[in-house]
């Protein structure tokens, strides 16, 4: 018995562990002024969907990435910093079609936005992706799993209650923050830029 309750502790003290970094890679309360902006004007339903869709994608991606992400990496000889890169263009790409070219943009992607962006790599992007690697190789798989299905619903509840702030906003501040949004989309996709640019350079440096 005793061995067994140390044993559940243990558990939830990975869990816990595992949930920190995750949560904090994910940043749900980041990605929520440009989720609010990529789903301005569309209709509930609608936006149910997408948000349902962001979810089933990221955890998808995620329990995929645990599987057969190091076999895959070595094989295709794709490293972390290639996420980056890929990942910050892509952003950038949406953030410029949105600043620029707003309603036609919506219109464009609002069936395939619960996918790309929302649910890769906005909810689980190159952080994400890594910090389940080492966790997994640190905390152990069932802890990690939990910790990222945990982070998932936290991201699914936050969405689901985004109706709820468009209406404190009101509709003309709403499309200002929406603005503002896509240039932190914008920026955020910069960092990822950078941040892969600086991993190829210290790879290039430090090879291993």
């Amino acid at each position: 018995m005793k061995e067994l309750s140390f044993l559940r502790i243990e558990h939830w003290h990975n869990f816990l562990l595992a949930f920190i970094p995750l949560f904090i890679a994910i940043d749900v309360i980041g990605v929520l002024p440009i989720f609010m902006s990529l789903v301005e004007g569309i209709e509930k339903p609608q936006k149910t969907k997408i948000i349902r869709q962001s979810v089933i994608t990221a955890l998808t991606v995620s329990i995929g990435f645990l599987a057969l992400g190091k076999f895959v990496f070595s094989v295709l000889g794709i490293e972390i910093y290639d996420f980056k890169l890929a990942g910050g263009l892509l952003l950038l790409v949406f953030a410029i079609n949105d600043l620029l070219f707003a309603e036609k943009g919506k219109r464009t992607i609002a069936s395939t936005i619960g996918v790309v962006p929302l649910g890769i790599p906005l909810v689980v992007g190159p952080a994400v992706l890594t910090t389940t690697i080492v966790a997994v190789d640190t905390y152990g798989y069932i802890p990690t799993v939990t910790s990222l299905v945990v982070n998932l619903i936290l991201v699914w509840l936050v969405f689901q209650k985004s109706d709820f702030i468009y209406r404190l906003m009101g509709d003309g501040g709403s499309k200002a923050f929406a603005k503002v949004a896509s240039l932190l989309l914008a920026a955020i996709a910069v960092m990822m830029i950078r941040r892969g640019f600086m991993d190829v350079l210290f790879y290039l440096k430090y090879p291993s």
